[in-house]
């Protein structure tokens, strides 16, 4: 009878002596997995909610002043860097190429030693984009006079190009009745027109004439549309990521 006590009470005090040490290693497992769920936790909420807590502490005239210096700033670098001698022609980002059927002259004139009309043509329209590009900045100007506090709330706190987008929506159709005018004289002033003349001319024989009857003007303002918006998108980024870009104190308490 005492053996048969014996056996289950030396189990007991083994299994008691061993407990300690189990215990030990899961709730430091327990503990390793739990700080690592936290610490996890923790980065996403921060990462995510990083951008809606912008000006959260500042008032609606702090958040519209800052914000506008920011759009003021990145619509002026923006329309700056493609407005510049070369800003679209040297620039592999934004230049413009020959729309595509003259593209295909490009290398049948290539054929009989006359591609040079072409490539004399492609750096007319991209002189021409130069020269339209800073008539933008008013119109991005008045864009942001007509922002409301929820425009400047969702860019805010939207994503990194949330201004951009907010341009492309409310100013295209400004900008591409601004910039029209000033790329069709633009187009003649640099001879393109009278390029483009001497292109179809020469290419009159070659299977895709027919199709060369192409509104240059409406090409061009869409292209340099879309260089602008580019080099937005790239300043806003910046302004939002980068503290040396944030160039007045507004916009350095907006995004601090």
């Amino acid at each position: 009878m005492k053996h048969r006590l014996l056996i289950p009470a030396l189990a007991l005090l083994c299994g008691a002596a061993a407990t300690p040490v189990m215990a030990n290693d899961t709730l430091n497992a327990l503990s390793k997995k739990a700080l690592g769920t936290i610490a996890g936790t923790s980065s996403t909420s921060s990462s995510s909610s990083s951008s809606s807590t912008l000006g959260a502490s500042l008032s609606d005239s702090q958040i519209a002043t800052g914000l506008k210096d920011a759009l003021r700033v990145g619509t002026e670098k923006a329309v700056a860097t493609v407005g510049k001698p070369g800003g679209f022609l040297n620039d592999a980002a934004v230049h413009i190429p020959l729309p595509g059927p003259l593209a295909k002259v490009k290398s049948g004139l290539a054929m009989v030693g006359a591609s040079g009309l072409a490539d004399d043509l492609e750096q007319r329209l991209n002189k021409a984009a130069e020269t339209a590009a800073p008539k933008a900045a008013s119109i991005f100007g008045n864009a942001v006079s007509k922002m409301t506090i929820d425009d400047a709330r969702g860019v805010l706190s939207g994503p990194s190009d949330s201004a951009t987008q907010y341009f492309k929506r409310t100013t295209t159709p400004d900008l591409l009745s601004a910039l029209k005018p000033v790329i069709d004289s633009s187009l003649a002033d640099v001879g393109a027109v009278q390029s483009y003349n001497a292109l179809t001319a020469q290419a009159k024989s070659l299977p895709v004439a027919s199709s060369l009857n192409l509104d240059l003007n409406d090409y061009v303002a869409n292209k340099a549309l879309d260089g602008i918006f580019y080099y937005l998108a790239k300043q806003e980024a910046d302004i939002r990521a980068n503290p040396a870009a944030r160039t007045t104190d507004a916009i350095k308490a907006l995004f601090k």
